[in-house]
């Protein structure tokens, strides 16, 4: 999957992984992902998706600690939740929000396989042992979708590997990048209140 890394990214695992801050900041970066990826839905789609996708997210935040816990580099990590959230775009037939094509998904989970086997994830249940116990917010599937998908926001031939957009524009392959000095979590995404890509 093609993905971007830059300062605030780096703040986000900071936040993320720093008591007190990290509850907010899941809370900003949940409204995140969920605005990013309901722009990518058609309007009137969007208030019918939007609880499923906060709920989701919500979840998404732990799988990404875990993924950092487990000696993720900062790239994979957050790769594997927006793999993630592919395939559960994938499940609900919403394929104008997938960021990569149908065809893709096996690949994608067969690079993570360990790490989502440990955890009880597959493409039919992308949140596994993170879906939280009262369950994710119901929302209404478009299954016809799948017959004729073109998939418009996605972007095909990254399944190998992860690429990183970086600030300067050049996608390196391999997320190991060595993370910045005296990295400010408030600059995170939402935490600045400056919009941001996910």
């Amino acid at each position: 999957m093609k993905i971007r890394q830059n300062i605030r990214h780096w703040a986000a695992k900071k936040a993320l992984t720093t008591p007190v801050v990290g509850d907010v900041a899941n809370d900003k970066l949940v409204d995140l992902h969920t605005s990013i990826f309901l722009n990518k839905a058609d309007e009137d789609r969007r208030e019918e998706r939007r609880a499923h996708l906060d709920s989701f997210f919500d979840a998404t935040m732990d799988t990404y600690v875990a993924a950092l816990e487990a000696g993720f580099p900062e790239a994979e990590a957050r790769e594997i939740t927006h793999v993630q959230a592919n395939f559960d775009f994938f499940n609900h037939g919403w394929t104008e929000m997938m960021e990569i094509p149908g065809d893709e998904l096996e690949p994608h989970y067969r690079r993570y396989e360990s790490f989502f086997a440990d955890h009880g994830i597959t493409i039919d249940d992308p949140l596994g042992e993170f879906r939280p116990a009262e369950g994710v917010v119901d929302a209404p599937e478009t299954p016809e979708k799948l017959e004729t998908a073109e998939y418009e926001n996605a972007l095909a031939g990254f399944a190998d590997d992860v690429y990183v957009e970086t600030d300067d524009g050049e996608t390196v392959v391999g997320g190991d990048r060595e993370e910045p000095d005296e990295v400010d979590p408030s600059a995170a995404p939402g935490l600045d209140e400056d919009e941001a890509s996910a």
